[in-house]
C-alpha cells in the first residue's frame, strides 16, 4: 500500500518493502522531506543529516510540522529507526496525502495561485503565534507552581512579616549596618583601584621589555648584515681546497669506473677458461671412453685367436703385431691419463 500510496502522489523514485529490511535513514529522510514539501512548499526543513545531532533535529522538525500543520502524531523513535516500524509511520502521512487527492482533486486543480498564497501565508503567521503560545503556557505552569509553593508558606511569614513591622527601628544599628556597608564597599573600591595600578604598572613593565627587545632585534640584524658583507678569512684556501677536492672525486670516479671494467673483464676471462677447460675434461672423458672400448674389443679378439688351435706361422707373426698395437694403446692412454 505504501509503494502505490508514493507512485500515485507521484514520488519520482521506485520504492520496495525490501529497501526497508535493513535500516535506510537516507531513504526515510528523503522521502519525509518530500512528503513535508508536497503537503506545503514553502517549508524550511534543514536536509542535513550527515551527523547524529542533525538527524534528530531533523525528525523533531518534521515530527512538530506534521502535528502543527497536519494533526498527524508520529512516532520519532520509529522514525529515526529507519525500518520496517518507520513505514508505518510514513503511511499516516502518505494516506493523508492520497485521500486529500483523491477527494479533492478537481476543488485543487480550482484553486487560483492567490488564494493558496494567502493561506500558505496565514499558515505561516500561525505557527509563530502557537509558539509563542507554548512559551507562554510553559511560563505560567511553572509561575504558577512557584506561586503555591509560597502561598503555602505565608502562614508561617505572615508572623515574621508583623514581628518585623511592629518591631521599632533602632537608628543606632542601622547607622551600624549602613558604616559596614560603605566599609565594604570602599575596600571593594580600593581593591579595584590597586588593581588598575597593578594593570597600569604591568602595562609599563611590559612596553619597557618590548622596547629592549626591540633594540636586541635592531642590533641583532646589524650584525648579521655585517657579517654578511665582511668575506671570511679563509674563504681563499676554502675554495682552493674545494677545487683539489672536486678534482681528487672526479680522478677517483674514473679510477673506480677503471676498476669495475677490469674486474668486468677478468670475470669473462675467468668465465671463459672455465668453459674451456670444461669442454677438455669432456674431450679427455670421451677419448678415454673410446679407448677403453677399443682395448676391450682387441682383447677380446687376441682372446679368440689364442684359442684357435690351428695357428699357422703366418698368423703368428699377426698376433705379434697385434700385440704391439695393443702396448702403444695402452702407452698413449696412460700417458694421457698423466696428463
Amino acid at each position: 500500500d505504501f509503494t502505490e500510496m508514493m507512485r500515485a502522489l507521484g514520488y519520482p523514485r521506485l520504492i520496495s518493502m525490501e529497501n526497508f529490511h535493513t535500516p535506510n535513514f537516507m531513504l526515510v529522510s528523503e522521502v519525509l522531506l518530500w512528503l513535508v514539501k508536497r503537503y506545503e512548499p514553502q517549508t524550511d526543513i534543514p536536509p542535513d543529516v550527515e551527523t547524529e545531532q542533525d538527524r534528530v533535529f531533523f525528525i523533531k522538525a518534521v515530527a512538530q510540522f506534521m502535528a502543527t500543520k497536519a494533526h498527524i502524531k508520529l512516532n520519532t523513535k520509529k522514525l529515526y529507526q529507519a525500518d520496517g516500524y518507520a513505514v508505518k509511520e510514513l503511511l499516516k502521512v502518505t494516506s493523508v496525502l492520497y485521500g486529500a487527492m483523491n477527494t479533492k482533486g478537481v476543488e485543487r486543480a480550482d484553486m487560483s495561485e492567490e488564494d493558496s498564497s494567502k493561506f500558505k501565508f496565514d499558515l505561516g503567521s500561525k505557527i509563530a503565534d502557537l509558539k509563542a503560545a507554548r512559551q507562554l503556557a510553559s511560563e505560567i505552569t511553572s509561575k504558577g507552581a512557584s506561586l503555591y509553593d509560597l502561598l503555602g508558606k505565608e502562614v508561617e511569614l505572615r508572623e515574621a512579616r508583623t514581628e518585623s513591622i511592629a518591631r521599632p527601628l533602632e537608628i543606632n544599628e542601622a547607622e551600624k549596618m549602613m558604616k559596614i556597608a560603605i566599609d565594604c564597599v570602599l575596600d571593594q573600591v580600593q581593591k579595584t583601584k590597586d588593581m588598575l595600578n597593578n594593570v597600569a604598572l604591568d602595562e609599563a613593565n611590559l612596553e619597557a621589555k618590548i622596547e629592549k627587545r626591540k633594540l636586541e632585534l635592531e642590533r641583532s640584524q646589524k650584525r648579521l648584515q655585517t657579517l654578511q658583507s665582511v668575506r671570511p678569512a679563509f674563504m681563499d684556501e676554502y675554495e682552493k681546497i674545494e677545487e683539489q677536492l672536486q678534482k681528487q672525486y672526479s680522478s677517483y670516479l674514473e679510477k673506480f669506473r677503471n676498476l669495475t671494467y677490469m674486474q668486468q673483464l677478468l670475470d669473462d676471462h675467468r668465465r671463459t677458461e672455465q668453459e674451456m677447460f670444461e669442454e677438455a675434461a669432456n674431450m679427455l672423458r670421451l677419448m678415454q671412453n673410446r679407448l677403453k672400448e677399443e682395448e676391450q674389443h682387441l682383447l677380446k679378439s687376441g682372446n679368440n685367436d689364442d684359442s684357435d688351435v690351428e695357428i699357422q706361422e703366418g698368423e703368428g707373426s699377426d698376433s705379434e703385431v697385434d700385440d704391439r698395437q695393443i702396448m702403444k694403446q695402452h702407452t698413449t692412454t696412460e700417458t694421457l691419463l698423466q696428463g
